[in-house]
């Protein structure tokens, strides 16, 4: 089925880098503000050792920037494709990927990279 890319996808394409932007913007400001990762800067040596300090330090904010990169390389290749096919498809690829790298940046409780409970 050949489904035309019409403006609500374009829509949806761009409104979900916005939100991922918007998203950063926040987690960037909570990111400097967080206890455990001013613990983490000021006793490196230690903290890279502490496996839950070393995974909000480092590990969470990589990955969560490396989606968002990922998801606004998406959304601008697929704003200049010609087919819309090929929109769907580059949107698919690209966005699936910052999706699974969003899943394990989420400190889950059952995540062996770092793990907090649903509820404290």
């Amino acid at each position: 089925m050949k489904r035309p890319f019409t403006k609500t996808d374009n829509s949806v394409r761009h409104w979900t880098a916005t939100i991922a932007h918007i998203q950063l913007t926040l987690g960037i400001l909570i990111y400097v503000q967080s206890p455990i990762v001013k613990y983490f800067w000021k006793n490196f040596k230690e903290g890279i050792k502490n496996t839950d300090a070393a995974f909000f330090g480092i590990l969470h904010i990589v990955l969560m920037l490396s989606a968002i990169v990922l998801i606004t390389i998406g959304s601008a290749l697929a704003k200049r494709k010609q087919n819309d096919s090929d929109k769907f498809k580059t949107m698919l690829f690209w966005f699936f990927i910052a999706l699974l790298i969003i899943f394990i940046a989420i400190p889950w409780p059952f995540s062996p990279l770092a793990n907090r409970p649903y509820f404290r």
